[in-house]
C-alpha cells in the first residue's frame, strides 16, 4: 500500500466533501478550493493533485478573486504528487509565500496495541444527536481558541454535517470527571480513516484526554474495518500522535496569500 497517496487522497476527499457541504467546491483541472465559511486561513482549502504550471497562472487569479470575493483567507496546500522545481517560484509570483512545512503521519490499526483512554476519569463518545453536535460545536470552538467574530459562521459550518449511522464522517466527544472536554473527527475514504479537529479546552489540557480521544477515534477505526488512520499534525500536537502510534510519512506545504 502506498501510504502516501492514502494520506493525500484522505486529505483531498474531505476537502471535496466539505466543499459539498455548502456547495463551495471548485475544481479546475487538477486543482481544487473549497470554503468553510469561516474566517479562518486554515479552513479554506486549495490543493493540487498535480503540479501547477507557469501557464496556470490564469487558474491561480480564479482562485484569488474567488477568495476575495468572499473576503475569506485561504491556505494553499502542497503535498508531494503537487510539488515541482518551479513550484515555490510560481506561486511567489502569484504573491503567496511559504507558510510552514506540517508533518504527515499514519498508523497501521492492525498491529496497534489501542487502549480505551490515559485515564478513569476520561470518557469519550460518539456524536448521535443534536444536543450532542452542539456540544462538539461549542467544545472545538473554544478548543481550538477561535475569534469570535467566527462564531456564527463555524456553527454554520458544523451544524451542516451529518451525523446519522451513513456519514463518512464521525464525531467524538472526550469527556473528564463527567464533563466535556476535547474533540476529534474521523473521515473514512477507501481503507483509510482520517483524524481531524483534535482539540482540548486551554483549562484542560496536559491531562492526556487529546491522546484519549484520538485513541478512541482510532479503535472506532479500527472496528469498523478500516487499515489506517492518517492526519496531519501540528508541531505541538506531534508528540501526542506519536504516543498513539502514528509515524511521520511526508510533509504539506503551506502557503498563504502575502500581505501587501
Amino acid at each position: 500500500m502506498n501510504i502516501i497517496k492514502s494520506i493525500e487522497e484522505n486529505f483531498f476527499a474531505i476537502g471535496r466533501y466539505w466543499g459539498s457541504l455548502n456547495s463551495s467546491i471548485n475544481h479546475r483541472q487538477s486543482t481544487w478550493s473549497m470554503s468553510t465559511g469561516i474566517p479562518a486561513a486554515d479552513l479554506n482549502w486549495v490543493w493540487n493533485e498535480r503540479p501547477i504550471m507557469t501557464k496556470d497562472a490564469g487558474k491561480i487569479t480564479q482562485i484569488k478573486k474567488y477568495y476575495e470575493q468572499l473576503a475569506l483567507p485561504f491556505w494553499w496546500w502542497v503535498y508531494p504528487r503537487g510539488q515541482s522545481p518551479s513550484l515555490k517560484k510560481i506561486l511567489e509570483e502569484n504573491v503567496f509565500h511559504f507558510v510552514e512545512s506540517i508533518p504527515c503521519l499514519a498508523a497501521a490499526l492492525s498491529t496497534l496495541p489501542l487502549e480505551a483512554c490515559t485515564s478513569a476519569k476520561i470518557a469519550v463518545s460518539l456524536v448521535k444527536s443534536k444536543k450532542d453536535l452542539n456540544l462538539w460545536e461549542k467544545i472545538s470552538f473554544t478548543g481550538f481558541e477561535m475569534e469570535v467574530a467566527a462564531k456564527k459562521q463555524y456553527r454554520r459550518f458544523v451544524v451542516s454535517f451529518d451525523i446519522t449511522t451513513e456519514s463518512p464522517q464521525k464525531l467524538f466527544l472526550a469527556y473528564f470527571a463527567g464533563k466535556p472536554v476535547g474533540t476529534a473527527l474521523s473521515f473514512f475514504h477507501n481503507d483509510t480513516a482520517g483524524i481531524y479537529f483534535v482539540s482540548t479546552l486551554p483549562n484542560c489540557r496536559r491531562r492526556g484526554i487529546g491522546l484519549a480521544v484520538t485513541l478512541a477515534a482510532m479503535e472506532y477505526a479500527k472496528q469498523a474495518g478500516f487499515k489506517y488512520c492518517v492526519l496531519q499534525a501540528s508541531e505541538s500536537g506531534l508528540n501526542i500522535y506519536k504516543q498513539a502510534g502514528f509515524k511521520e510519512y511526508c510533509r504539506a506545504d503551506i502557503y498563504s496569500l502575502a500581505t501587501i
